[in-house]
């Protein structure tokens, strides 16, 4: 289940939790083995082997929440989880998770002694949640509360990503992006697709992203140019560069400006960009880049426009 992006609700009947900025995973435990999940499908349990004793003790359950790694200060750092993602060799992931180890924050559970929870209401599955008693070195079940702005003045004092709240009497609708979880970010970001780039005083100028479209083709929605240093353009090329394409990826054709000398990739990359507001055609405000979202699919992005 996914929360859609707006304002924070407030009066009766809400429950809010802080957004942690990290990984979303559903853990499968059965029988005291973990299995873990991304979004995608895709199996993850050999990168976290640190999460493995997790299933200890529980007969069956099926949780949802988001793994993150978390600094001394005890923030979520997406930087560091980035070199813990994409690893399935044991054992470079045992000496990760003793230098970079992660923290599995729990917030649902769908499936509990064989019980299908889904359709009961979050009120319901969070009290069965609590019930579990799952607090260990390496994961827990943070708390949630009833004062939306007291959570958002908590969240943007320790520097966390934002609030998601949920409607107390909501089921659980996998693959949905629902209103009934409504996430608010501190900054005003939104992931886009890559469609191509525009040399500049670098070899990247400019990203030229969208937002996808049904058949797979992108509605453009700018041009990205700041926050792309020495570092992340090589980061960048090395995830592009083998993506190059014959022609653009956009529905309509991009504005000759922007598409001048442009080259070409296919729609396969997600990033997360920070921008000021919106054109009234939908394009972006001083956008900066942000970061490379690797655990996210096109098909994932949310255009919000």
């Amino acid at each position: 289940m996914l929360a859609t992006t707006g304002e924070l609700p407030t009066g009766a009947g809400w429950s809010y939790e802080f957004k942690w900025d990290g990984v979303r995973a559903v853990a499968d435990l059965a029988g005291g083995v973990g299995r873990f999940f991304a979004r995608s499908g895709v199996e993850i349990t050999a990168a976290y082997p640190e999460l493995a004793p997790l299933a200890t003790g529980v007969e069956d359950a099926l949780l949802d929440g988001e793994i993150v790694a978390l600094t001394d200060k005890g923030t979520p750092s997406f930087t560091a989880l980035a070199e813990r993602m994409h690893v399935r060799e044991p054992a470079r992931a045992a000496r990760l998770a003793a230098t970079v180890p992660v923290t599995y924050m729990i917030f649902d559970v769908l499936r509990l002694h064989g019980v299908d929870l889904t359709a009961r209401s979050y009120r319901d599955r969070r009290a069965a949640l609590e019930s579990l008693g799952l607090a260990g070195p390496r994961w827990a079940v943070p708390p949630t509360f009833t004062d939306g702005g007291a959570t958002w003045a908590t969240a943007e004092e320790h520097g966390l990503e934002g609030v998601v709240a949920k409607r107390l009497d909501s089921a659980y609708r996998g693959g949905v992006r629902s209103p009934d979880w409504v996430k608010v970010k501190r900054e005003l970001t939104r992931d886009f697709v890559v469609g191509g780039w525009r040399p500049g005083a670098r070899r990247i100028g400019g990203l030229l992203v969208g937002a996808p479209t049904p058949d797979g083709r992108l509605v453009f929605r700018g041009r990205v140019g700041g926050g792309i240093g020495a570092v992340t353009e090589r980061e960048l090329l090395a995830v592009l560069e083998p993506l190059r394409a014959p022609g653009p990826p956009f529905a309509a054709p991009v504005p000759r400006a922007d598409a001048r000398g442009a080259i070409w990739v296919r729609p396969e990359t997600v990033i997360e960009v920070k921008y000021s507001q919106r054109t009234p055609d939908g394009r972006l405000r001083f956008p900066r880049f942000l970061r490379l979202r690797p655990d996210l699919r096109p098909e994932d992005v949310d255009d919000g426009a």
